[in-house]
C-alpha cells in the first residue's frame, strides 16, 4: 500500500470513529428535549434507541466478514452515507415509531465501523499499534464528547431537528469525498500479502478469546450505561449548582446561555474530551509494558470510581465522572491489541466483528437497565452500583490472562 493510501486510510478511519461515537451518542441529548416537545416520558422515548443499539452489535459480525471477503474502503464508503442518511431520516419524522427505524437505521449502518475500521487501522499502523490505535480512540472520544455539545447547540439554536439533519449531511458528504478518492486510485484495497501473523503462541489461546469476549461485553456494558446516563445525571445532580456558579463567575448572559440541552452537552463534552485523550496514555504505555498490567490496573480503578459515581452529587461529581470515563477509555489500545495478538490477521474482520458484537450487543441491555432503574427509582444509583460489579468481574478475568514478553504485535514470518 502507498504511503498516499495510507495516511489517507487512517484519515477516513478516524473520521469514522468520530461519527460513530457521535451518531451513536447524541440521541442521549436529543431526547431531554423530545420529552419537552412530545409530551413523552424519558424512560418511553429512550428505550427508541433500543433496537439501533442492537443491530450495532448484531449486524457487525457479518460487516466485518463482508470486509474480510469483499473489499474495506467499499464498507467504509457504505458506513459514511448509509449513516448519514439514516440520520436526515430521523430529523423528518413527526412521532416515535418512525424515530425509531430512523434510530435502526444509524445503528445498521453505524455497526460496519468498528469490524471494519479498527482492523483497517492495524494494517496501517507502521510498527507502533498501540499510538495509532490511540489517536484513533481520541477522535472516537471526541464524537461522544461532540455529540452532546454539538447536538445540544443545535438544538438550543435550531432545534433537535437540526441536531440529527446537520451531522447526517456531513457524514453523507465525508462518504463522497471518500468514495472519489477511491476512485482516483488515491484509496485502495489493504493488500494480506507477506503480512499474516500467528496469534501468539499459548496453548490456553482459545480460553483466552472467551475471557476477552466475556470482558469486553462487560465493559460494553458499562460504556454504554455510562454514556447514555451521564446527560440525565448532569441534568438532575450537577445543573443546579453548575448554573449557579456559571452566572456568578461568568456573568448572567453566559448563565442563561447554558441554562438549556447546551449546558448538559457542554459538562458531556468536557468529559469525554479529557477522557478521551487519555488514550493516548495507555496506546503508549501499550506499546512499552505488558497489556495485562495496563488492563488490569485500569479496570481496577475503574470499579471503584463507579462506585463512588453511585451516590455522589453536586459539583464534585464532574471531575469524578471524568476519571471514571478515562478509566474506561484508557484500556482499549490493550485490550484491542490483546484481541490483534491472539487472532490470525486473516481473521482481524472477523474476530473484531465477534468483539463488537458483545460491546455493542450490550448497549440495549445497558438501555433497559437505565430505563427501568429510572422507572422504578426516579434516580441511577443502582445503575452505578451494578456496572461497579460488572467492572469487578473484568478486573477478575482480566487476573486470569497470560502475562507477555512485549505488548509489541507478533512480527509474521520472514519480518
Amino acid at each position: 500500500m502507498s504511503q498516499r493510501s495510507a495516511r489517507l486510510s487512517l484519515i477516513f478511519s478516524s473520521l469514522g470513529h468520530f461519527y460513530f461515537h457521535m451518531f451513536t451518542a447524541f440521541y442521549a441529548v436529543i431526547v431531554l428535549r423530545l420529552e419537552v416537545d412530545w409530551g413523552a416520558s424519558y424512560s418511553e422515548l429512550l428505550s427508541l434507541w433500543w433496537v439501533g443499539s442492537l443491530l450495532v452489535g448484531l449486524a457487525a459480525l457479518p460487516a466485518g466478514r463482508l470486509g474480510d471477503v469483499w473489499s474495506v474502503p467499499g464498507m467504509m464508503i457504505i458506513y459514511f452515507i448509509g449513516m448519514g442518511a439514516a440520520a436526515i431520516a430521523c430529523g423528518l419524522v413527526s412521532g416515535p415509531p418512525p424515530l425509531m427505524i430512523g434510530l435502526a437505521g444509524i445503528g445498521l449502518f453505524g455497526a460496519i465501523y468498528h469490524p471494519i475500521g479498527v482492523p483497517w487501522m492495524i494494517r496501517n499502523a507502521a510498527g507502533n499499534p498501540g499510538k495509532m490505535l490511540a489517536i484513533n480512540g481520541i477522535f472516537g472520544s471526541l464524537g461522544s464528547a461532540g455529540a452532546g455539545l454539538i447536538a445540544g447547540i443545535l438544538i438550543d439554536v435550531s432545534g433537535w431537528r437540526a441536531a440529527f439533519i446537520a451531522p447526517g449531511a456531513v457524514a453523507m458528504a465525508t462518504g463522497v469525498a471518500m468514495l472519489w478518492f477511491m476512485a482516483r486510485g488515491d484509496i485502495r484495497e489493504p493488500s494480506r500479502a507477506g503480512r499474516e501473523n500467528k496469534p501468539a503462541g499459548h496453548a490456553g489461546t482459545a480460553r483466552i478469546f472467551i475471557i476477552l469476549l466475556v470482558a469486553m461485553f462487560t465493559g460494553g456494558l458499562i460504556y454504554h450505561g455510562t454514556q447514555n446516563a451521564l446527560p440525565k445525571l448532569f441534568e438532575i445532580r450537577v445543573m443546579g449548582l453548575f448554573i449557579p456558579w456559571v452566572t456568578a463567575n461568568l456573568g448572567q448572559w453566559t448563565g442563561g446561555l447554558l441554562g438549556g440541552a447546551s449546558g448538559v452537552g457542554l459538562l458531556v463534552a468536557a468529559v469525554y474530551t479529557v477522557g478521551g485523550f487519555t488514550q493516548l496514555i495507555g496506546g503508549l504505555l501499550a506499546d512499552r509494558y505488558p497489556l495485562k498490567n495496563i488492563y488490569v490496573g485500569a479496570w481496577m480503578i475503574e470499579m471503584v470510581l463507579l462506585v463512588v459515581l453511585a451516590g455522589m452529587g453536586g459539583l464534585g461529581f464532574i471531575g469524578i465522572a471524568m476519571l471514571a470515563v478515562m478509566m474506561n477509555l484508557a484500556q482499549l489500545p490493550a485490550e484491542n491489541m490483546l484481541l490483534a495478538r491472539f487472532t490470525p490477521e486473516r481473521h482481524h474482520g472477523l474476530a473484531f466483528g465477534c468483539k463488537f458484537v458483545l460491546a455493542f450487543g450490550s448497549a440495549p441491555l445497558a438501555i433497559l437497565m437505565l430505563s427501568k432503574v429510572w422507572a422504578a427509582t426516579a434516580e441511577l444509583e443502582y445503575l452505578f452500583l451494578g456496572l461497579g460489579g460488572g467492572a469487578l468481574l473484568i478486573t477478575t478475568l482480566a487476573m486470569l490472562l497470560p502475562h507477555t514478553e512485549s505488548a509489541r504485535p507478533v512480527p509474521a514470518p520472514g519480518e
